[in-house]
């Protein structure tokens, strides 16, 4: 049901930032991913699920060794169903005894990218190192 994934930039005061303005932790942007997907074919719940169980939604300001609040762990929401959605799915994880430090907040603008960063793993070769798969729900 996933149409697309996009690497960007949300959250932050920098129109149109770049990955070396993100990078410094001045621009206020995280590194997001936007998915485009076809909800007759997957609901935003399971989305949301899959994206709490391939990282890590309790490391603090950062996912593996990538360090900063840039790469936190973030839900960005467009409606108050998405938004409710979210929180129940992080209540479902404290109730099972999950630390959480996963945010949920209102989408803002949404910079796709550079060329680079789309497809990274594909592109460069490599195993993702700061995601893992870990059934949670």
């Amino acid at each position: 049901g996933v149409l697309k994934a996009e690497s960007g930039y949300s959250g932050g005061t920098t129109v149109n930032p770049a990955y070396q303005d993100v990078l410094t932790g001045k621009t206020g942007h995280y590194e997001t991913v936007l998915v485009s997907y076809d909800p007759l074919k997957i609901a935003y719940e399971e989305l949301t699920k899959y994206f709490l169980e391939i990282h890590d939604p309790g490391q603090i300001d950062g996912q593996g060794p990538d360090i900063g609040e840039q790469y936190r762990s973030e839900i960005f929401y467009l409606n108050n169903e998405q938004k409710l959605t979210a929180e129940k799915c992080l209540d479902i994880l404290r109730k099972k005894g999950y630390k959480i430090a996963t945010r949920i907040t209102r989408a803002s603008e949404f910079y796709p990218a550079e060329d680079y960063h789309q497809d990274y793993y594909f592109r460069n070769g490599k195993l993702p190192y700061c995601h893992a798969y870990t059934k949670r729900f």
